[in-house]
């Protein structure tokens, strides 16, 4: 005589567990987590190389007591960061070196409180608040021409 085996449904194993994560996840973590913690390391350099800048640029502008001197300076720092960005820029004179100045937002310089930059260091005297203003547009200005933008 032939035994009946009692029949069992079909056995599903269990879900898997989503934890340990496989070694996949791990990789894609660890990946995601190196380019964080290098972008952030990046825009960290750039904020400190940028405050660097703006130190500089502060602190010779603010060693010219005069509005003549101080107009100088600024005009001395432009060129300085100019021959970063293009080395014939800081060749430019007159309304040429103004419009360079200009770059691609506006006409501060040529048709602005900028024109300041090209008579104003050899004037006896100079209003206070057009050295401001200029100070201001060229501060931002020396500040992108640092960083290499025309």
């Amino acid at each position: 005589m032939v035994a009946k085996l009692p029949l069992r449904d079909v056995h599903l194993p269990a879900a898997p567990s989503w934890w340990p994560l496989p070694p996949g996840w791990w990789m894609v973590i660890g990946a995601v987590l190196v380019v964080t913690v290098v972008v952030a390391g990046l825009l960290w350099l750039r904020r400190r190389r940028r405050r660097r800048w703006l130190a500089l640029f502060d602190g010779q502008v603010a060693a010219a007591l005069e509005g003549p001197v101080r107009l100088a300076a600024i005009s001395d720092l432009l060129r300085r960061a100019a021959r970063r960005a293009d080395a014939r820029a800081a060749q430019l004179q007159g309304e040429a070196w103004l419009r360079f100045l200009d770059g691609r937002q506006g006409r501060e310089f040529s048709d602005g409180e900028g024109r300041l930059l090209l008579e104003g260091a050899y004037r006896p005297q100079v209003d206070v608040q057009g050295v401001e203003q200029v100070r201001a547009l060229a501060r931002a200005r020396f500040l992108e021409l640092m960083e290499g933008k025309r």
